[in-house]
Parts: structure tokens; sequence; C-alpha cells
């Protein structure tokens, strides 16, 4: 915890709902507009099945339309709620508020957010956490800058003050800091214990330089599920087969050793002769629910089976994907769920 008493949740715990962003023709989605908006429809049609979504939308043309989307899927609209603000892109994973909690009380860390490292315009999705928290969307919720590059894709937490993350994306994000220094911003702004390091793993097209989220997660009962790849054939297979050695080293705080579950290898997904970075890893926890990536691959019901092993006691929804990879992420990517009693 925090010096005042905060932590940042495990995603398994009780939610108020998931913040997501719907895509326009003035974000990077524009070629492939209809494609992806019915991606989006699914996963709102999947969030309210459990719990709210908030929908941050540009203006009220994108409410409109995004309103009768979501109708016609079927969606209800008392479990909606629209937020008018601007945004460069939707992947509210990284430019979200990192919520943490004292059990009564939230913070919304708004760490810096720099497009990955200067990759792309972020302007405004910089000022997000900043814009939401001006519109009282969140209850008792202090709002605090920290002035430091972190996307909430880069990290896992247990919960109970284990951070997971991987070296190449940190290290990418500050050059100039020894890993010791990174790992006490961590401790300290999140109210983390100690910070597990990977050095292996990464997935083609993934412009987020290796996230943790496409690699790796926590699960319930010192468990992580993480992407493993059994094809020898493919180039993935020497790095993800280390990075699976990094996690069997890993201790639990108390010292043992992780339970391990592994993902299935989808098939390679091209396009334009680019490969893209197809992760089952890449699921979002709801309450009562997991929502998985479904890439249309005979992998995906494994995939399925694999999480819900790791996540007993709640439904496996797949949510169709493919569409959100073209722009190399997938279905956390593009979502940030927020803790119980958060929301005004």
């Amino acid at each position: 915890m925090t010096a005042d008493g905060f932590r940042l949740p495990a995603e398994w715990e009780p939610q108020a709902g998931v913040l997501i962003a719907w895509p326009h023709a003035g974000t990077d989605w524009g070629p492939r507009l209809f494609q992806v908006e019915s991606t989006y429809a699914a996963l709102v049609l999947a969030i309210t099945r459990f719990q709210p979504a908030i929908v941050c939308v540009a203006g009220a043309a994108v409410r409109a339309r995004a309103a009768a989307l979501l109708d016609n899927a079927g969606v209800d609209a008392a479990r909606v709620r629209f937020v008018d603000i601007a945004y460069d892109d939707t992947w509210l994973r990284d430019s979200g508020p990192i919520t943490l909690t004292d059990g009564r009380r939230f913070r919304l860390c708004d760490f810096r957010f720099t497009g990955w490292g200067g990759k792309f315009e972020a302007s405004r999705d910089d000022l997000l956490v900043e814009g939401l928290a001006a519109q009282q969307l969140f209850a008792h919720a202090e709002h605090r800058r920290i002035d430091w590059a972190l996307e909430g894709g880069a990290i896992e937490s247990d919960g109970r003050g284990t951070i997971l993350t991987t070296w190449r994306c940190l290290h990418q994000r500050h050059p100039e800091q020894p890993r010791e220094a990174m790992a006490q911003t961590l401790r300290k702004s999140l109210g983390a214990q100690r910070v597990l390091w990977l050095e292996r793993g990464y997935l083609e097209g993934d412009d987020t330089d290796a996230h943790i989220d496409t690699l790796a997660r926590f699960a319930p009962d010192d468990a992580i599920v993480f992407q493993a790849c059994d094809d020898a054939a493919d180039p993935h297979y020497g790095e993800l087969a280390a990075m699976r050695e990094e996690l069997a080293a890993l201790r639990t705080a108390d010292g043992r050793p992780y339970t391990l579950h592994a993902l299935p290898w989808p098939r390679p997904i091209v396009d334009e002769q680019r490969r893209l970075a197809a992760s089952y890893a890449n699921y979002l926890i709801v309450n009562g629910a997991v929502l998985m990536p479904a890439y249309g691959d005979p992998a995906d019901a494994a995939a399925a089976q694999v999480i819900a092993a790791a996540h007993p006691g709640r439904e496996v929804v797949p949510v169709p994907c493919r569409p959100l990879i073209w722009q190399n992420g997938s279905l956390h990517c593009v979502t940030m769920q927020l803790p119980a009693g958060v929301l005004a």
C-alpha cells in the first residue's frame, strides 16, 4: 500500500463498470470504421450483460451513431453512460485512469501518456483522465497527475502488492533510468511492495514494446495465464519459450512458484503482408465473467477452456477481435475497468 493506504486492485475484484472510447472517422480506425464498430458493439453488449459501460464519445454525432449501433445490437441503454470528451484514439487501457483504492476513497493515477514512446500523436489522450475527472464522473476520487510515462497495459497487479511488467517496455519509455529507480516509482505510485520483471516475450505487430497484457496475466490463487507458442517453425517460438521459463522461475510473495496456465497459439493472421498481434492473453475480466478475444481460429475454443480454468466460476464470453488487431491491439487494450464504488 501507499503511505496513506492506497493499493491497485486486481482486475478480478468487484467493478463499477468498464470505460471505453467509441471509434470514429477522425481516429486511426477511419479506413475500417464499419468493421471495428461491429466489434465495439459486440464488446459493449458483452460488458453490459454484467455491469455498466461508460462510453466516451467525441461529440454529438459520434454519440448518436454509437447509440444507434448499440441499440441495433440489442444493448440495454440503461446500462450505458455516454461521456462527451476529446481523444486521439481509443486505447483506453493506456490513456485511461489507473485507479487505486483504500477501500473507501479512490485515487485516479494520471500517468504521462506519450503515444507509446512517441510513436503516435497523443496530446488529447494525455488530457483524458483530467477531463473525465472534471466531468464529475467519479465519486470520492482524487485526481493525481504523475509526471512519469506509463500505460495501463504495461502493468499487472495481483491486488496484494505485486506488480508484473516487462523490461523491454519500461526501458523504452525511460532509457535513462536504472531498473531499481523504475521499480521504486512503481512501488511508490501504485502502492506495491515488489515488482517482477520479464526480460523475454514479444509479439510481431505489437507497437507497445511488449506490454505485459499481451503476454502474461495474473489470475486468482497465485496463478499466471500466459501466451504460449507450440509451433517450432514460428518466429515467436524461442522468445515465448524463454518467457515461459522466466515465469516458471518467479515466486509468490511467500516464496512459492506460481500456477501457470498456457494459452494456445492461434494461426498467423496477416494483413497486407503484416503479421498482426493476436494474443489470447489480452482478455478482460468483469463481474462474473471473462471477455475473451476471439479470432475465428480453431484455437479459440481451447483458449476459452484455459481461461475458464484460471478464473473458476466466471463465464467466458468470446468477443470477435480480428478488426482490433489491425491497429495492433486487442480487447483488453481498448478497455479500462473501474473498481466498485468509484462512479458517481
